[in-house]
């Protein structure tokens, strides 16, 4: 990846954040020969986000601008014979699905929907339909009327109220005319739907996650035909997401697993026959993380996308894995004996994105490099990079130095983390602790624009994949199980005793902060030592009972605590970082979304009172209508007041 020139001028500024471009989404052409990739990048003078679609070349690098970028285009499908694009915009003030020749000219609104659009769209291979999910209802996604409640789940984070926020599949003809809802039924609500079509144009494979009597977030799924005849493809046998049918249409791919395996358990590519059967898994005995994801605050491409990519003659398919700190991609044969081996890999964080004849499309991003695009052959080599979004940017700055640890945990478990050395000063930093949320994700190898502001500022930030994280193996994620909060606290105090015996961080001048999760940590940690100068936990759990009943997903977790409250009473309460909060003298700044439904603004209001009430200095920032993951992708002004106030609260304290 292109990384700045080492005559670079001068240390990043925050506002320099709000000149990076990032990458949306990408789309390989039918005949591989252009890529239709969206950009979104800031309009100072109007202060907000704007995304704008490019066509590229990749024999030639020739480029041009496809949209404007005031309706900011986003969601990208080509048409089968290649001479359009659909797209979702908000140039009519809600989004909307359009369609754009390839040649240039205006483009054509297909939907008007009140409520807009949500995910896809999904062209038929035959050309003649676009599948896109939206609400079935314009009423707001929370009431404003009085309603009855009677299921296990009746709101979700980012969603609002079910019933009036989970989408249905629609379906619209390319020519123009009324979408159809092929789901109406709403014991076959979704949350994520990615619509991908059958071969033959026939079926829509999608992932269905509510079901009135069920409390488990594991999708179901499902096909439904163009007439709206639904069936299960995967559910009571376990959970399958990210799907797509073999060429052949005789078979279906999909990531997910079997009941009854631990929560945090790595996932794994399964091939099931289309009408049916028992799944096979194609990655037996891969210990990495199938379909993992590397958490960071910029955005992530290929959202809509299965995650995979199906050779045309159906025998590979080519998935991103997680390994530790990287994301690879790996070829897992679909049939035949069992055979996977990374392709395209390296100190970096990599999704594919598209496959044409021996050509992967793929994007890569690590701490230092924001995402941009790269080609290579399926077998990893004459990889070429071809965008650099950011490279004028880059070019000004001196960026940090990237320091891999492995380092020793309190029991005698090896643990990875990453120190980024500020471009300024000598050691030991001042050092900010920056807990990932989950806990079963991890951090490694991807751009993260809080990262790069507090490095910087003159910080080293401290980054740890504690037990709990993924792309370890299941033994390593799942042990944290009973003991929330014991076995993380111990890796991440052992990693920063580590920096500070190596003499990168300095032990006087310490700073911690996390993001849900990560809150949890952060005021776990604060409650448990004095050795941290600041520390800023952002949408955290605090009492776990509580949250219990107020929390979207807690029903999920019973597993990581050992059961229902009055079952395990003791265990609610001694994995709570409210039990110790008395104890905190640590400056605590509290960041809450308040419309966040899984980590609700009463679990830090909780925190916040027992700190005041002791005599500890404690401050809140209130997040208006951000929901749980508001400040990574939210509204700019929600971001922006996000990075200013972590920013100044440990300048302020450490």
């Amino acid at each position: 990846m292109m990384m700045p020139s080492s005559n670079a001028r001068r240390t990043l500024e925050p506002e320099d954040l709000l000149r990076l471009r990032f990458l949306q989404d990408a789309k390989l052409s039918p005949d591989g020969t252009w890529i239709a990739y969206s950009v979104s990048q800031v309009d100072p003078e109007a202060d907000e986000e704007r995304i704008a679609i490019w066509l590229l070349s990749p024999a030639t690098g020739a480029l041009r601008q496809l949209t404007p970028g005031n309706g900011n285009g986003s969601n990208i499908a080509w048409s089968p014979d290649g001479r359009q694009i659909a797209f979702f915009s908000t140039e009519s003030g809600t989004k909307q699905l359009y369609l754009i020749p390839v040649e240039g000219g205006a483009a054509r609104r297909l939907t008007d929907l009140p409520q807009g659009v949500g995910r896809g769209p999904a062209w038929s291979p035959d050309g003649q339909t676009i599948a896109f999910s939206a609400r079935a209802t314009a009423e707001p996604v929370f009431p404003t009327r009085p309603y009855r409640v009677t299921r296990h789940i009746y709101r979700l984070d980012g969603l609002g109220y079910l019933d009036q926020g989970v989408h249905d599949l629609f379906i619209v003809p390319a020519s123009g005319g009324e979408p159809r809802n092929l789901t109406r039924d709403r014991n076959h609500n979704c949350r994520y739907v990615a619509p991908v079509w059958s071969p033959d144009s026939r079926e829509i494979l999608f992932t269905a996650t509510f079901f009135p009597d069920s409390y488990r977030f594991f999708p179901a799924l499902r096909a439904v035909t163009l007439d709206g005849t639904l069936r299960d493809v995967v559910k009571e046998w376990g959970y399958g997401h990210s799907a797509g049918y073999t060429p052949d249409g005789r078979r279906i791919v999909f990531v997910g697993n079997r009941q009854g395996v631990p929560f945090g358990a790595q996932n794994h590519l399964w091939v099931i026959d289309r009408q049916g059967g028992e799944p096979e898994c194609r990655t037996t005995g891969l210990r990495y993380n199938v379909h993992g994801a590397l958490q960071g605050d910029m955005p992530i491409v290929a959202r809509d996308q299965p995650g995979f990519e199906i050779s045309r003659d159906g025998q590979n398919a080519y998935v991103r894995v997680q390994d530790g700190g990287t994301l690879q991609i790996y070829r897992v044969a679909l049939t035949g004996a069992i055979s996977y081996e990374p392709v395209v890999a390296g100190q970096r964080a990599c999704y594919p994105l598209g496959l044409h004849d021996d050509r992967v499309l793929f994007s890569a991003n690590s701490l230092n490099a924001p995402v941009d695009l790269f080609m290579a052959d399926v077998h990893g080599g004459n990889e070429r990079q071809l965008t650099c979004l950011n490279a004028e940017v880059l070019a000004e700055l001196s960026l940090p130095q990237i320091e891999p640890l492995v380092f020793t945990s309190s029991d005698g478990t090896s643990v990875e983390g990453w120190l980024m050395k500020p471009p300024v000063g000598r050691p030991p930093y001042p050092t900010i602790l920056y807990i990932h949320g989950g806990p079963h994700h991890g951090y490694g190898n991807t751009f993260s624009c809080d990262f790069q502001m507090l490095a910087g500022s003159g910080y080293a930030v401290l980054l740890i994949n504690y037990r709990g994280s993924t792309g370890y193996g299941d033994a390593f994620s799942t042990m944290i199980d009973g003991r929330l909060g014991e076995i993380e606290y111990a890796d991440l105090m052992a990693g920063v005793d580590h920096a500070i015996d190596r003499g990168l961080a300095d032990p006087d001048r310490l700073g911690v902060c996390g993001l849900s999760y990560g809150g949890f940590l952060t005021c776990w940690i604060v409650g448990h030592t004095e050795r941290f100068k600041a520390a800023v936990p952002e949408n955290p759990v605090t009492n776990r009972q509580s949250w219990y009943g107020a929390s979207d997903m807690a029903l999920s977790h019973l597993e990581s605590v050992g059961g229902h409250p009055h079952e395990v009473p003791e265990a609610y309460w001694r994995c709570s970082p409210v039990s110790y909060a008395h104890r905190c003298t640590t400056p605590t700044l509290l960041i809450q979304g308040e419309h966040d439904l899984r980590c609700p603004p009463e679990q830090s209001e909780q925190f916040y009172t027992v700190l005041k009430a002791n005599g500890c200095v404690v401050e809140m920032l209130r997040l208006p209508e951000s929901p749980h993951m508001g400040s990574v992708s939210g509204p700019l002004p929600i971001r922006r007041a996000q990075n200013e106030a972590l920013l100044d609260w440990m300048n302020r304290h450490v």
